[in-house]
């Protein structure tokens, strides 16, 4: 009787010690959560990161300030070719860094016949504002907006969103008339992007800027060049795949081996680029 007592003692003594320790496990989790929600932007938006690699800008820009609904002023630099003649990329960058970290880019953009437009979203490259899904939207649509001022018809502008400017791109695309959109490593959802991050994280439920590309896709009636390399370490190049596989014709391709999420602006890129943007001639 004393061994089967001092047994049970034993007994309920550890399960309360591994109830007390899946207790602290909730508890610690929940709080990671509660980070998560309250913290998401942070760690989603990054404009004071430098991750590229810098140039020296060999293109004539104009900086200029366009007015958004809620008043906000975003830098943005737009280079003039001839409007009457040339299309116009609008170009809708990513999640971290300036307009200069775009440097290399808009210089081969320079040797294209095009014209364009660069805007830096609401908190980057010193603008006021704290960015959003919904202030993004609000960003980009100002920015047609001034560019249909500046006399350049919807039909002549062509979209390019980057990493996560295409959820931008493929969101003011839709039942557009747009001459064309360009996605340059372009993800499924946002969703889905933060899943491959944190699969332990009921992402659907706490995620406040979800952009649901995969479901906007198909209303993009416009020609599409989809851009991704099979090396993407952040948004996974099956993302870029389906985006291709959802998208309407005429689609057109430009995948990679080596590409990590940054694509090297060689001269295959651009090449199928500049392919792509005469196509629309």
């Amino acid at each position: 009787l004393a061994y089967t007592y001092q047994r049970k003692k034993i007994l309920k003594k550890f399960r309360n010690k591994l109830l007390l320790f899946f207790q602290i496990v909730i508890f610690v989790y929940f709080l990671i959560l509660v980070f998560l929600y309250f913290y998401q932007r942070n760690l989603l938006y990054h404009p004071n990161e430098n991750n590229y690699s810098g140039d020296q800008i060999s293109v004539p820009i104009e900086k200029v300030k366009i007015n958004t609904e809620d008043n906000i002023e975003l830098l943005s630099w737009f280079h003039e070719k001839d409007l009457q003649k040339y299309k116009t990329v609008l170009f809708f960058h990513g999640n971290a860094g300036s307009l200069e970290n775009r440097i290399h880019k808009l210089n081969h953009f320079h040797k294209m016949d095009i014209n364009f437009l660069i805007i830096a979203w609401r908190g980057f490259s010193g603008n006021k504002g704290k960015p959003s899904e919904k202030g993004l939207y609000k960003d980009g649509s100002s920015a047609i907006k001034w560019l249909v001022r500046k006399g350049v018809k919807e039909e002549n502008i062509v979209i390019y969103g980057e990493s996560l400017g295409t959820g931008v791109a493929t969101h003011l695309s839709q039942n557009k008339n747009f001459a064309g959109v360009v996605l340059e490593t372009p993800f499924t959802s946002m969703i889905d992007a933060a899943k491959t991050f944190y699969p332990y994280i009921p992402v659907s439920l706490l995620l406040k800027d979800k952009f649901d590309n995969k479901s906007k896709i198909k209303n993009i009636k416009v020609p599409i060049l989809i851009m991704h390399g099979e090396a993407d370490q952040i948004v996974p190049f099956l993302m870029g795949k389906k985006m291709y596989e959802k998208a309407n014709e005429p689609k057109y391709s430009y995948f990679t081996k080596h590409d990590n999420h940054m694509m090297e602006y060689d001269e295959n890129l651009v090449k199928a680029l500049n392919s792509f943007l005469k196509s629309l001639n």
